[in-house]
């Protein structure tokens, strides 16, 4: 039997039924992954999140990248440049999520390599991200792609009585 095939898209036209990006941010949330939500989020929260990053990725100023197996979404993710008038140039790659099931199969790779490519498309000068500290797989990986760390605050993340440090990597185009 074939291994089924990744396929990275535009996020747009997904975006527009957030149900399937719900199940997947919900799902993660639910097992304790580190998106920014100490309790799942609910379809409404996801929704609005969605029209938000919908309406900058079509003022150019975002762009949305959602990952398929088999024909079923199992991974998005998402950058938007900052709004300050002295930040246009940069943007923060947000909430890079792939479905537990399907974690180990490059998904996560494949959606970052896009974005940071649709970043560097788009003329944006230093594309910034921040992880919960324990969270290595991820850190793995922005470092095999370039990002460098610039920052960490100890113990920021709070999720109930842990405490995790929050760290900050950056991948500067000027520099690539």
């Amino acid at each position: 039997m074939e291994p089924e095939t990744i396929t990275v898209l535009d996020g747009r036209e997904w975006a527009r039924d957030p149900e399937p990006v719900h199940r997947v941010l919900a799902d993660l949330v639910a097992g304790g992954a580190a998106l920014g939500w100490v309790d799942p989020p609910s379809r409404d929260e996801v929704a609005q999140l969605l029209d938000q990053v919908l309406s900058a990725a079509e003022a150019g100023d975002a762009a949305l990248r959602v990952a398929c197996l088999g024909g079923r979404l199992v991974g998005l993710g998402y950058w938007r440049r900052h709004a300050r008038p002295t930040h246009r140039p940069h943007a923060d790659l947000e909430k890079v999520a792939v479905d537990a099931a399907a974690h180990g199969r490059g998904i996560g790779r494949a959606l970052t390599a896009a974005l940071v490519a649709d970043a560097g498309a788009a003329g944006i000068e230093v594309l910034t991200l921040d992880a919960r500290g324990d969270n290595t797989h991820a850190l793995r990986l922005y470092r095999s792609l370039g990002f460098t760390e610039y920052g960490r605050l100890p113990d920021f993340v709070a999720v109930g009585d842990r405490r995790y440090d929050k760290v900050f990597l950056m991948l500067d185009f000027r520099r690539v």
